[in-house]
């Protein structure tokens, strides 16, 4: 998968850098103040005391819960993952390489489909986070569809999709892109926003999509915190989750991620980092090539 990777950037870069491939922070309230309490009518303060009492214990469960160690979340059962680029038929111009992350329409109604069809349970970054972390159940035969690059197919066509089934997905978003209208059309911020807002998840994926590993100082600002702020502003959500460019990472962009808040992040289907799990967590190319079987057998033996 990572040669794949690498051939299409050298085959997509050259067209445009717009073809390459690949929760919300839940803040607890404060209590209200003891000046609150005591200025309140009886009645709104017996509200307020309960309302304080309640936070209070909610506070308490949250700090009793302990975080699983690396070996630990590398036990847990990962979760099927499947990552899509652009979702439209393919054009004379395309090369055997780039079909691979160009699903045909048909191929991709097809996908979910077979996932609808076959039980599984759309999740979220979130939810895996807290199943990985601390053992939360999932539904069962959990299944994260993510999409990369911001093209504007993923809203027509993905997200259209998704939603006939009941499924929310997870869009990492390359801000380069936004609003760029042309042969390759891109996504603006009404259109990530409204993802957003419907139960979706946006997570970062860069400014132009240049490889972690290359990164040097002033790369993590260009690269992850001016477009991480970028879609926190459009979204109104902390930016918590992350995807390599191409899948592609390596150790020291682990501490950079973790300094800039991230809580984990994404790669493609590599081997995981026995030391950070959460921050190489596995994803599989949807094929363009795949039937909607090839998918399902594809999905339970890389998972």
């Amino acid at each position: 998968m990572k040669q794949l990777a690498k051939g299409f950037l050298s085959i997509a870069l050259p067209v445009t850098i717009l073809l390459a491939s690949c929760g919300e922070s839940k803040k607890t309230s404060e209590g209200t103040t003891a000046a609150a309490t005591e200025s309140a009518s009886p009645t709104t303060g017996s509200a307020s005391t309960e309302n304080t009492n309640a936070e209070q214990q909610q506070a308490s469960a949250t700090k009793t819960r302990v975080a699983a160690d690396a070996k630990t979340i590398l036990a847990r059962k990962q979760v099927p993952i499947l990552c899509y680029h652009q979702i439209r038929d393919w054009r004379s111009s395309d090369s055997q390489t780039a079909k691979d992350y160009i699903t045909p329409v048909a191929t991709f109604k097809s996908h979910i489909k077979m996932l609808a069809d076959s039980g599984y349970h759309t999740v979220l970054p979130e939810q895996l986070y807290n199943y990985l972390v601390y053992g939360d159940p999932l539904p069962s035969k959990p299944v994260m569809i993510t999409f990369d690059d911001t093209d504007l197919d993923q809203f027509t066509v993905g997200n259209e999709e998704l939603k006939k089934y009941n499924f929310k997905g997870v869009y990492f978003i390359m801000t380069v892109s936004i609003g760029r209208r042309g042969r390759f059309k891109y996504m603006d911020s009404d259109q990530i926003k409204q993802l957003s807002d419907q139960g979706n998840t946006i997570g970062s994926h860069t400014y132009d999509h240049k490889n972690v590993k290359k990164y040097q100082a002033e790369d993590w600002v260009q690269q992850i915190e001016k477009p991480t702020k970028r879609l926190e502003e459009i979204t109104g959500k902390k930016m918590d989750y992350f995807a390599y460019p191409f899948g592609l990472w390596n150790k020291e962009a682990i501490p950079e991620l973790k300094k800039r808040g991230f809580k984990a992040a994404f790669i493609l289907s590599t081997k995981r980092d026995e030391n950070d799990p959460l921050f190489t967590i596995r994803r599989i190319i949807a094929s363009g090539f795949w039937s909607a079987k090839t998918l399902n057998n594809s999905m339970k033996n890389s998972f």
